[in-house]
């Protein structure tokens, strides 16, 4: 839909009168999302400015720099694809890189792409607002600064406001105290004694290397994970020559893989339809590391909840043959009455488990048998003793999906903020824009799918700038996001979720649901209908020219 608007609440000014911008766009975060931008806008001869807070580029790379922090894709996808030469110039070192290896991955690419003129470090946003009258956007930056643009997009991540919860005497331990993203740099750890507060991805990556030089670890786990391996290995000289042979090919199964990676599948193989001792041989053949075992047995093991559980059973088995001590084994593997697995998303093993085996490791279960009380100047206290530690780590999670755009006030056309819009549900059209926030894109947003980002990134992008060249080639300045369109894609979003056992994950705090916020109510947050068909989606929106959008000329 197009139309022309003069009159109030729209634009008032014509062309010719109305200030130029300081940037056709500006961008959010100099991660992945950033670094796409920049590539695909500048491309199409569009101007742009990336803002990011953190003093380097890496986005979420940049902050979670914990000791064992690591992607859980494997290297070799998790990366941007819009260069040829770029995959065959890069070499990755192992199958899951670290978060310096990730984070010398986007200089490379800032290097070679010539990007940095066009980003902004140690500059936070604290404000956006929609300016009506011109069709602009006004950012605000921490130091006071305003920059004006025609199209703001946030590349601010999924998972990059921390979560702290709400612990009483948080403020009066004495020692350092922080959250697992917000890591100390050169904090020298070494024979201390540290406590972890959650047990999620993070803990599990975290704790097997402060094992290595603490004087003891004790981890205080809430919920516990269904935990996968990661079987991390170096990469080959043989194995990179394979991966680079067959680029086309792998960034072609990202693009169609309902999780967004280059695994094989679906494989056409249900376990309602397999006997049993052949599901367990395959259960078995497949357990090579990483999420392909859940995508490379079965078809229907998010789907059938009889398949969920012998799945869920296979896993706690070979959780708990790592665990020395029977009680410890049965505490850190889940119960698979509890809930389903991936109602939580599960972590990948780099050594955690048989890090419990280890005398300076001690696992608290905080959910029945000793509540977490407070917090004291020298530890934490359970309903059954005080533990004293010389540094806290709260490994948290994080507000996802919306956190970050709800930390600073992004105001709209109607003069409403993204928080407050959000308070009871957090509704988009495709993850991607927001009615009631023209000209505002969002880069994997809330009700997009859980996927390998770079690949989401990667699409989203692609899609934003086929919606600005049509708003380039055919003279308009504003996209207004339909309401009837963002409605559609709630309901459609919700129905496919009630559908998958990831329904549950309101039962045990998962953040792909927001419940892990105690803020705010859960809800759906994670499009599940297979992120290859949300693309699919994405190309036919761009094809059928942006129906989800009303675009407007302002009066020339």
């Amino acid at each position: 839909m197009t139309t022309e608007e003069t009159g109030t609440g729209v634009a008032t000014a014509t062309r010719e009168s109305k200030p130029a911008p300081d940037f056709d766009a500006i961008g959010i975060g100099a991660g992945f999302a950033g670094l796409a931008l920049i590539h695909y806008l500048r491309k199409e001869g569009l101007s742009i400015r990336v803002f990011d807070r953190a003093l380097d580029i890496g986005g979420t790379w940049s902050w979670n720099c914990y000791p064992g922090a690591a992607t859980d894709s494997e290297s070799y996808y998790y990366c941007l694809t819009f260069s040829k030469d770029l995959l065959q110039k890069w070499s990755w070192t192992k199958r899951y890189p670290g978060f310096e290896e990730t984070q010398a991955y986007m200089r490379f690419v800032a290097d070679e792409c010539d990007m940095w003129p066009h980003i902004q470090l140690d500059t936070e946003i604290v404000k956006a607002e929609y300016l009506g009258e011109l069709g602009y956007w006004r950012v605000t930056t921490d130091a006071d600064e305003t920059y004006t643009c025609r199209f703001l997009i946030s590349g601010m991540g999924m998972i990059s406001e921390p979560m702290i919860p709400k612990i009483e005497g948080l403020d009066r331990f004495e020692g350092p105290i922080f959250h697992s993203s917000r890591w100390p740099r050169g904090l020298d750890y070494a024979g201390k004694k540290i406590a972890v507060i959650g047990s999620g991805s993070t803990t599990v990556q975290l704790v097997p290397v402060l094992a290595e030089k603490a004087a003891s670890v004790t981890v205080f786990q809430r919920t516990p994970n269904y935990i996968l391996p990661a079987m991390q290995r170096p990469m080959t000289s043989e194995w990179e020559r394979e991966i680079k042979e067959n680029y086309d090919e792998i960034v072609e199964k990202c693009r169609n893989h309902a999780f967004g990676m280059a695994f094989d599948s679906p494989t056409g193989r249900t376990v309602a339809d397999t006997p049993a001792d052949e599901v367990q041989r395959v259960f078995e053949e497949n357990w090579t590391g990483s999420f392909r075992w859940v995508f490379e047995t079965f078809d229907d093991l998010l789907t059938n909840p009889e398949a969920n559980r012998l799945a869920s059973e296979f896993i706690t088995r070979k959780m708990k043959e790592q665990v020395e001590d029977p009680e410890i084994a049965d505490l850190v593997a889940p119960n698979v009455d509890d809930y389903p697995l991936f109602a939580k998303r599960p972590p990948l093993d780099h050594g955690y488990l048989s890090s419990l085996n280890r005398d300076n490791v001690t696992l608290v279960d905080i959910k029945e048998r000793e509540p977490l009380e407070e917090i004291t100047e020298t530890g934490l206290r359970t309903t059954r003793k005080d533990y004293e530690c010389d540094i806290i780590v709260l490994a948290t999670g994080f507000k996802a999906y919306t956190g970050a755009l709800e930390a600073f006030p992004i105001y709209g056309s109607d003069g409403q903020t993204l928080r407050e819009k959000w308070e009871r549900s957090s509704d988009s059209i495709m993850g991607v824009c927001v009615a009631g926030f023209p000209n505002l894109f969002i880069v994997t947003g809330p009700q997009a799918p859980f996927a390998n980002l770079p690949t989401s990134i990667e699409q989203n992008v692609i899609w934003i700038t086929r919606c600005l060249q049509k708003m380039q080639h055919e003279g308009y300045d504003v996209f207004k996001p339909r309401i009837e369109a963002e409605r559609e894609w709630t309901a459609h979003t919700a129905e496919i979720h009630n559908q998958t056992l990831m329904a549950h994950g309101d039962e045990v705090n998962s953040w792909m649901m927001g419940a892990n916020r105690d803020d705010k109510a859960p809800r759906v947050l994670i499009y599940f209908g297979g992120a290859n068909a949300y693309y699919d989606k994405l190309d036919q929106s761009a094809d059928e020219g942006f129906p989800e959008l009303e675009f407007v000329k302002l009066n020339a």
